[in-house]
């Protein structure tokens, strides 16, 4: 009986095995179509080296963005696809004039300029002088804890977290709207980046002009005005910006390969920049990415299951406007309720493994198709994570219940450094990494789009908060205010 038990046992292994084997090499010959396109043909390092040369930045609203939304058009007709189009949209555009920030200590009017770059959507004219007050993090226990002298007065606050192990950042914007709650009249964010590196970004949590001024400062500089205040006491900030704001169209790009149904799974990543440097690693890399895997798709005339759309958002950087705009034509349709995946690249760089994003179920989907990715291409680690986020261009789909594929990559401490910089350049980018990013995300999105089934499904509105609050994203979300579901 013992010895019987032992053989089924056996046998049970060996036949998950082939199973898991059988699901393995169901992808490997496609994947390997998909590897010796992309190694020998992918042209999103080129295209993107030639975009930023003659393009520049791409902020939404500018005569840039505008270029860069035609750039991509063309790029994508040009890879053959005839169902190329504009989606377009109408926001509130926001670009930089002029600022200055000078600090002196309160008994002084000798002022020292700091060097300064604002942050979006400050007030399009400010102009005051207010004491400052140190929120340390910038989380809403800092906040709370200064609130009996923060009104009238100018906030500072780190961008990144310091000795706050355990603790779960906010954004700069939520970080903002925590100001404006608390009373502040101007805020002071200081970079994580070492030295005098300066970050521009959003400071608005809808992606409307905000109330007060919001600027930034680099480390070096924070670290001077911390030992100034320690050293002489309250110090005065005057903060005098000049900003342009007005409504503007600017256009999502928009392909399509057709699927044998309407279910469609989404490919996305933001075409816009901020307008410091190029933005090639933000979000080039990414936008430029998914241009590519639309070329090799066309190019190895994939007939996909579901209906696969390629989408170039504009707005990322001023509010997720472009995604969120995308979202609410989707649900004016009722078509949001065919997408049963969607996948963002931002950032995303040289994958090393899969993100599950909150959804455990797609575990048993991804092991078989990630094995596969790595028999194909051995460099791959077939790492894997199971964690939801915010703040980029997924973010209006899972509010929406719609699964999220992520992928883990990796960029050098030195890249990131450089994030809504004004070294964000081309020479940051790895052509190699690059091409791994094309590589990696196009199996993965053939996967997702030519299975006969996947494992999840589109969430319920019930099961969205359920989920959210899973996560722990309830209390960014309320900060936000994009939290939709009351208490």
């Amino acid at each position: 009986m013992k010895k019987k038990l032992l053989l089924l046992l056996a046998g049970g292994v060996f036949l998950a095995f082939s199973a898991f084997r059988g699901g393995e090499k169901k992808w490997e010959r496609s994947f390997q179509k998909i590897n010796n396109e992309v190694s020998k043909h992918s042209r999103a390092y080129q295209t993107l080296d030639e975009a930023t040369s003659s393009i520049g930045h791409r902020l939404t609203g500018s005569p840039n963005g505008q270029q860069a939304e035609e750039y991509a058009f063309n790029l994508l007709k040009e890879y053959g696809f005839t169902d190329v189009v504009y989606q377009p949209f109408v926001v509130e555009s926001w670009m930089r004039d002029t600022v200055t920030l000078s600090m002196a200590p309160s008994s002084s009017d000798n002022f020292r300029e700091i060097p300064v770059v604002s942050l979006a959507h400050s007030p399009v004219d400010a102009n005051l002088q207010g004491v400052v007050v140190d929120v340390g993090n910038g989380l809403e226990e800092d906040f709370e804890a200064v609130k009996h002298k923060l009104k009238g007065k100018v906030a500072m606050a780190n961008i990144g977290l310091v000795d706050a192990k355990g603790k779960k950042n906010l954004h700069r914007s939520e970080k903002t709207a925590l100001a404006i709650k608390y009373g502040a009249a101007g805020i002071v964010m200081v970079n994580g980046a070492p030295g005098n590196i300066l970050l521009t970004g959003t400071a608005s949590v809808t992606g409307g002009i905000i109330s007060i001024p919001a600027v930034c400062i680099s480390s070096s500089s924070g670290v001077e005005i911390r030992n100034w205040i320690k050293e002489e006491g309250p110090l005065e900030a005057q903060i005098e910006m000049h900003n342009l704001s007005k409504p503007i169209k600017a256009r999502n790009v928009v392909a399509t390969i057709k699927g044998k149904t309407d279910e469609t799974v989404v490919i996305g990543g933001h075409l816009d920049s901020w307008d410091l440097a190029t933005g090639a690693i933000d979000n080039g890399i990414g936008s430029f990415a998914v241009m590519d895997i639309a070329r090799t798709f066309r190019k190895l005339k994939v007939k996909p299951e579901r209906t696969i759309q390629f989408v170039l958002f504009m707005g990322e950087e001023q509010g997720l406007l472009g995604s969120k705009h995308f979202v609410r034509e989707l649900k004016k349709t009722g078509q949001i309720n065919r997408v049963s995946f969607m996948m963002n690249l931002d950032m995303t760089n040289d994958p090393k493994g899969i993100n599950l994003f909150g959804r455990e179920e797609m575990k048993s989907f991804y092991e078989p198709v990630s094995e596969a990715i790595k028999q194909v291409y051995p460099a791959f680690k077939n790492e894997s994570a199971n964690r939801a986020g915010l703040h980029s261009d997924h973010q209006p789909f899972m509010l929406e219940g719609v699964p999220i594929a992520g992928l883990l990559g990796h960029l050098d401490r030195s890249v990131l450094d450089c994030y809504h910089a004004d070294c964000d350049d081309m020479e940051l980018v790895d052509e190699a990494e690059l091409k791994n990013t094309v590589r990696v995300a196009a199996m993965y999105l053939y996967a997702l789009a030519t299975a006969p089934e996947l494992p999840v499904k589109k969430l319920s509105d019930s099961k969205t908060k359920e989920f959210l609050i899973s996560q722990g994203l309830k209390n960014e979300l309320v900060i936000g205010q994009e939290w939709r579901w009351g208490k």
